[in-house]
């Protein structure tokens, strides 16, 4: 089993800016790869994901990928927009622990301008991913799909993964315009989406399997289990579940496939797309 999906963050190092208000109290401390509790829960190799973007951040993540068997892939990141986008990506695959990099990732979610994606600069960074041989994560809000489907259409040679299935609001329980976007970007072969992120989308003290069931639903329909990968994001999840109940409900929430599908979403897919062994 992989857990496609995870973070780690020192606060002696740096802060992370945006862990803010009360309510984000209990991820205000450090947390380490020795905390992940995902080898006591039969996870055999994770992914482990940029939390912040600065430069610093992915040769320290490719340092832990080296340190710690349990980390077999490193999503990290770096500045689309800069001229030297493909030379900053070759020294980082050059770095120690380089060969973990299998991903970039950028906080589109924050970024005002809901075409973020569809900027010249940015497309030429995403290109020099693609030539790269790594994949790229959309972390975008539904009404970022529109520009996330124009890229993925216009570089359909460069992989890429959705992460947390776009964020969709799962308190409310409106599911459109989310799922006719989630349908459309599930047509272009070159996306696969990562089944988490759900639980913090509900409502963190009152969420139930039911409320998130509709949303699993539709990017299983829409993607199919052969491009569904499970993630815990722990330990952001642990805004809403620990990771056992994370783990658990989406167990519940796959029980409909088939055991060579659950393979698929709780291991082959993320193997496939980050060349786990």
């Amino acid at each position: 089993m992989i857990d496609a999906h995870h973070h780690v963050w020192d606060l002696s190092v740096r802060d992370q800016g945006w862990i803010t208000g009360p309510e984000m109290a209990p991820l205000r401390r450090s947390f380490g790869v020795e905390d992940l509790p995902a080898a006591a829960a039969g996870v055999a190799a994770t992914v482990l994901v940029q939390t912040i973007s600065v430069p610093e951040e992915t040769p320290e993540f490719l340092a832990l990928a080296e340190a710690h068997d349990l980390i077999a892939a490193v999503v990290g990141w770096t500045d689309l927009t800069a001229p030297s986008a493909a030379d900053d990506l070759a020294a980082l695959r050059a770095a120690p622990g380089g060969g973990y990099l299998r991903g970039v990732r950028h906080q589109v979610q924050g970024e005002a301008d809901p075409r973020w994606l569809c900027r010249d600069d940015v497309r030429r960074g995403l290109a020099a991913v693609g030539r790269a041989g790594l994949v790229y994560e959309l972390l975008t809000l539904p009404h970022q799909l529109p520009a996330a489907i124009e890229t993925v259409t216009a570089l359909p040679g460069l992989e890429f993964v959705l992460d947390h299935c776009s964020k969709p609001p799962v308190a409310t329980g409106a599911l459109e315009p989310w799922a006719a976007l989630v349908r459309e970007l599930a047509t272009r072969p070159n996306v696969t989406c990562k089944l988490s992120g759900l639980v913090t989308e509900a409502d963190w003290a009152g969420w139930t399997a039911a409320d998130l069931r509709p949303y699993a639903d539709v990017v299983l329909e829409a993607f199919g289990p052969g491009r569904v990968m499970f993630g815990s994001d722990w330990p952001v999840c642990l805004l809403a579940a620990p990771y056992e109940t994370v783990l658990e409900t989406t167990r519940g929430l796959t029980a409909r496939l088939s055991a060579s599908e659950r393979e698929e979403v709780f291991g082959g897919v993320a193997a496939r797309v980050y060349g786990i062994a």
